[in-house]
């Protein structure tokens, strides 16, 4: 027996990096799981690699900045699989800009994926969350080491090189 047997997962971002490495280490370890981006191709691809391991995965389109979004990926993980024990919110950006280069879209875009995704995903899936049970669900929220450690090309970080 593994340690998530039965769990069922849904991780935002869930394509490369971290996101697809918790989903493949989450799928081994015996959770289903619910990979969501906006990558359509990266996708399939991801799902793909879960699947020919042997992993249970469902791959969902989801953008993290809107809410109907999130509510149509959560509908779609519970009809599927009854229930949702995990949330991972991974979705996340780095701009590589410079304050001075940067636009307001770039931050607005910035702001809405790192901060507001995760946010939109605690709250649109707490209640399915609830509904498994307090003991047995959990949500993850992942950050990069950009969020502890400055560097250069980070609008936060270089605003102190224009003062």
């Amino acid at each position: 027996m593994n340690r998530l047997d039965g769990k069922i997962a849904l991780i935002s971002g869930g394509t490369r990096g971290i996101g697809a490495e918790t989903a493949r280490k989450m799928a081994e370890a015996g959770a289903t799981v619910v990979i969501g981006d906006v990558l359509a191709d990266t996708l399939r691809q991801t799902a793909s690699e879960i699947s020919n391991a042997g992993g249970k995965v469902l791959a969902l389109a989801l953008d993290v900045t809107s809410e109907a979004g999130w509510v149509a990926a959560v509908a779609e993980a519970t009809k599927q699989f009854g229930k949702l024990d995990i949330l991972v919110n991974n979705a996340g950006m780095f701009l590589s800009k410079d304050v001075m280069d940067a636009t307001m879209e770039d931050w607005n875009r910035l702001v809405a994926v790192n901060l507001m995704g995760v946010w939109l995903g605690t709250k649109v899936c707490a209640p399915a969350l609830a509904e498994t049970g307090r003991s047995s669900s959990a949500i993850v929220n992942v950050s990069s080491v950009a969020g502890i450690v400055g560097d250069m090309a980070d609008p936060l970080n270089s605003m102190t090189r224009v003062a």
